[in-house]
């Protein structure tokens, strides 16, 4: 037997531009010998669809996708998953289509309600197994979590959804779709998985897969999505174990792939391995997917950002250029009285190494006609924090001014140190319509700067060495208002990352006085986060879908 791993980008509600896909990669796998093309989740749909799900019109396009897709498929089979309604109950399922026909239907038995997922929100469990005989070989289905959650969550979600887990051969101490697949004679187990990525999330799954196979014997072929979806970064790098555990294909991670499986008497005869990248490439390749495919699927010619002179929107700038195309960027230094002569000359050299377009607008004819209409209301109050916010929001402005008259997107710069403690202004800083570094502390923006600078010298090295700072007042440091960013940092990954205590975070050797100060920030400025763009997730927890705080809220970390 053959099977075609289809690693393909789909979009969310582009039912016939994903099926057109499926059908490209069904015809190239045909051409290639496959017997069956494997997709990842709900690749019909796309994943997440969300509140889209609540539609009665879209469960109705999705129905009439399948029915046409499947009257398409010829001359080899195609796995493709898909919502399917029965009467009152939706299911997040995979059909094998065959020669113009639906040939089985599997529905997810694991609903994943947890981090980014809710879909006990939107599906109902069922898990009965789907085993299908391809070319002599029987083969199983099951959808992403099937084969991820522990057998007492699984257990108790099959129960909660009066399904039965005591099935001659299934151990109800371990995930029981792939145990029914098995028990129904499946030889091998094609998985079609949405699995969004973080850091190390490749190393985990094939942990989690390995773990499988040693459990049913059964070789897995684990197909996963590709591409950018809001928040999220599906990083492909499908693969196959045999049934001893041992990788024998790895798909490359961030881009779209087609691989060849075949499967012998022996189970997957071992092919190519692609190398995963390391931890700061595979950081930067997902922020520049994340990008590339929220402007281009929600079609924004090109991005504009505020060019500081400082480290975040260095990094910004490259992650866009690489990501777009330098033609596709417009870099834009607004410089103040307070701005030094070395961001300036920073900002040049860099957008010249770049080739982006950049253009300077002085920001303090602007700010002094502000200050004149402000000056009866303002008396003899002292320069603080409201002269520093309003040169940002006129920065703001401008960008948007920008924004409005071109087309393109303003991507803000701000980090998850800042976005945690509030150091951002909003309708300043904060405007625009996609955060790049939003879930990335100030050390791994350092991080990846430096790891770009190793595939050519974008950013100055000063840029890198000097000191940060927001430069909105005299010989201004972020540490004036801050604790140092390796305690920042570290107490942020804890508590919002972690889900550390304090007592926790202290124990670990930080100072009560740093641990109460960031917490206490963190809950204080909800009310900032909740108004800011949407941006990409690359660690465990970030700032989005799986922080949902409330805003009115008096506690502050059991101090």
């Amino acid at each position: 037997m053959r099977i075609a791993i289809g690693q393909i980008n789909c979009t969310v509600g582009d039912l016939s531009g994903n099926a057109r896909k499926i059908i490209e990669y069904a015809e190239r796998a045909r051409q290639q010998g496959a017997d069956l093309l494997l997709t990842p989740e709900l690749s019909l749909c796309g994943y997440p669809p969300e509140d889209l799900l609540l539609r009665e019109d879209f469960r109705t396009a999705c129905e009439h996708a399948l029915e046409d897709l499947a009257a398409r498929v010829r001359g080899i089979s195609v796995v493709v998953g898909h919502p399917r309604q029965i009467g009152s109950n939706l299911y997040n399922a995979a059909s094998v289509l065959q020669e113009g026909r639906v040939a089985g239907v599997y529905h997810k038995l694991d609903l994943p309600n947890y981090t980014v997922f809710d879909e006990e929100r939107y599906f109902d469990a069922d898990g009965s197994p789907c085993v299908v005989d391809i070319n002599g070989v029987r083969v199983g289905v099951n959808i992403c979590e099937d084969v991820w959650g522990p057998g007492g969550e699984s257990a108790a979600r099959a129960a909660a959804n009066g399904i039965k887990a005591e099935v001659s051969g299934i151990d109800a101490s371990k995930p029981v779709a792939p145990q029914r697949a098995r028990a129904a004679g499946a030889e091998v187990l094609l998985v079609l998985n949405a699995s969004p990525f973080h850091l190390n999330k490749l190393r985990t799954r094939h942990e989690v897969v390995r773990e499988r196979t040693a459990e049913t014997g059964m070789a897995v072929v684990f197909c996963n999505m590709v591409g950018g979806q809001d928040e999220l970064v599906f990083d492909g790098a499908s693969f196959v174990m045999n049934g001893r555990g041992e990788l024998t294909h790895q798909l490359p991670a961030f881009e779209e792939a087609l691989a060849i499986v075949d499967i012998g008497r022996d189970g997957p005869v071992p092919a190519a391995i692609v190398a995963e990248p390391d931890a700061d490439a595979s950081l930067y390749k997902a922020l520049c997917l994340g990008v590339r495919d929220y402007l281009g699927k929600n079609g924004f010619p090109g991005a504009l950002l505020g060019l500081s002179g400082g480290i975040d929107s260095a990094l910004t700038l490259c992650i866009a250029a690489d990501a777009l195309g330098a033609e596709n960027v417009h870099a834009v230094m607004m410089p103040s009285q307070f701005t030094a002569d070395i961001s300036i000359d920073d900002s040049r050299e860099m957008v010249k190494r770049l080739g982006v377009r950049y253009s300077e607008i002085a920001i303090k004819p602007t700010f002094d006609a502000f200050m004149g209409a402000l000056a009866p209301q303002f008396g003899d109050r002292p320069f603080d924090a409201t002269e520093e916010n309003l040169q940002s929001r006129i920065r703001g402005t401008l960008l948007m001014a920008l924004s409005n008259k071109h087309g393109s997107i303003v991507l803000t710069t701000g980090n998850k140190s800042e976005m945690s403690t509030g150091y951002a202004t909003l309708y300043g800083d904060m405007a625009g319509g996609f955060a790049v570094l939003k879930d990335l502390t100030k050390r791994f923006v350092y991080r990846l700067s430096r790891y770009r600078n190793t595939l050519s010298p974008a950013i100055p090295e000063r840029i890198i060495d000097r000191p940060p700072s927001a430069e909105l007042r005299p010989d201004q440091l972020d540490q004036d208002s801050l604790p140092p960013y390796d305690i920042l940092d570290a107490i942020v990954e804890r508590y919002v990352e972690w889900g550390q205590s304090v007592a926790e975070i202290m124990a670990a050797g930080y100072q009560r006085e740093d641990v109460d100060r960031v917490v206490k920030l963190i809950h204080l400025n909800e009310y900032k986060r909740r108004q800011a763009p949407v941006g990409i997730r690359v660690t465990t927890r970030g700032f989005g879908k799986d922080w949902r705080y409330p805003i009115t809220n008096k506690y502050r970390g059991g101090l």
